[in-house]
């Protein structure tokens, strides 16, 4: 490991995006429900959480869970998943621009 880790503070769980999001996710992948998680990995996001902006991430893309090839060599997404995921994140960020 390079340099210590940079600790920084949880983003706030905000209910108004959860209402945001739920009625999408439901349009979309009816019965699939919406939940707060807390990524095991790093991303960027530390260094804005630091400055005291509030950092949120937002998984969209389903997968086989018995064929999961993340990081791997041979790592992919299926094409339906794919398009879906990007049509997910439009109807979000315009309901969240709209606001």
């Amino acid at each position: 490991m390079v340099g210590q880790p940079i600790p920084s503070s949880v983003s706030p769980l905000r209910q108004d995006l959860f209402l945001s999001i739920e009625p999408i996710t439901g349009e979309m992948w009816p019965g699939v429900q919406t939940l707060p998680v807390m990524d095991p990995w790093t991303s960027d996001g530390v260094h804005f959480r630091q400055a005291g902006i509030p950092v949120y991430g937002l998984s969209d893309i389903f997968f086989d869970m018995n064929d999961n090839r993340a990081h791997g060599k041979d790592e992919r997404v299926g094409v339906r998943e794919f398009c879906e995921g990007i049509e997910f994140m439009y109807r979000v960020m315009r309901t969240l621009a709209d606001k």
